[in-house]
């Protein structure tokens, strides 16, 4: 049995919520199942298309993992000049780490942030104990030992099937998370992306609340933008 992975996340850009890693392992052979029931990157897909992939999904894969950074680990982050991609990296390797060593999965798939394309594999290796070479990289290797390869690629998530699934279950998480964030807060925040207007009229208006300043991200350039307007309309 051949087990494979792919790695894909939801919520880089927000300006608001956590950003949602997913690693999903699947049989390569199952890579025929998720293109038949319509699995694609999830940007492609309407909310209630991707609920409903995200069960059968579930279903088809041999292990699903998932990560949420919540948005005060994205600000000290900045706040330390450590880079998204460094962090989504260090994330995506801890899920990883989290496989049982009793699976040894041939190849992990991974959409890459990077501008080169290979440096977010190198990243991800560097931050995971288990063995793993990532293709187009120069890596030193030990005769006699079972290697992850680690395949980071620029669209990975329309490339291949088991990626697009990762965008999915990251997607529907977050979407599930910022409904449960609204709730919980009595404030309709969207998907707060800074293209929704109604997540930022909302947040705008409610700059004060200290239990939603907690899952803003105080250090992007829209938010310093937004506390500028408000102190010149003060």
């Amino acid at each position: 049995m051949i087990i494979i992975g792919g790695g894909d996340e939801a919520g880089r850009g927000p300006l608001i919520g956590p950003l949602i890693l997913s690693l999903v392992l699947i049989k390569s052979s199952a890579s025929i199942k998720l293109s038949g029931i319509g699995v694609r990157d999830s940007k492609m897909l309407s909310r209630k298309k991707r609920d409903l992939l995200y069960n059968q999904i579930k279903d088809i894969a041999f292990d699903i993992k998932v990560d949420s950074i919540e948005a005060e680990e994205i600000n000290n982050a900045m706040k330390s000049n450590i880079s998204l991609n460094e962090l989504e990296a260090v994330h995506f390797a801890k899920l990883f780490d989290s496989v049982s060593d009793d699976t040894f999965v041939s190849k992990v798939y991974l959409d890459s942030p990077d501008r080169i394309a290979e440096k977010f594999g190198i990243r991800f290796s560097a931050s995971s104990y288990k063995n793993t070479v990532v293709q187009n990289a120069k890596q030193s290797t030990k005769k006699g030992v079972k290697y992850t390869k680690i395949i980071a690629e620029h669209k990975a998530d329309v490339k291949y099937p088991v990626v697009s699934a990762a965008s999915i279950i990251a997607k529907v998480t977050r979407d599930i998370a910022m409904d449960e964030i609204s709730s919980s807060l009595g404030i309709d925040l969207g998907s707060g992306y800074p293209s929704d207007h109604k997540a930022i009229d909302n947040l705008r208006e409610n700059l004060s609340n200290k239990e939603l300043s907690k899952y803003v991200r105080t250090q992007w350039s829209t938010m310093k933008t937004i506390r500028q307007m408000k102190l010149r309309n003060f």
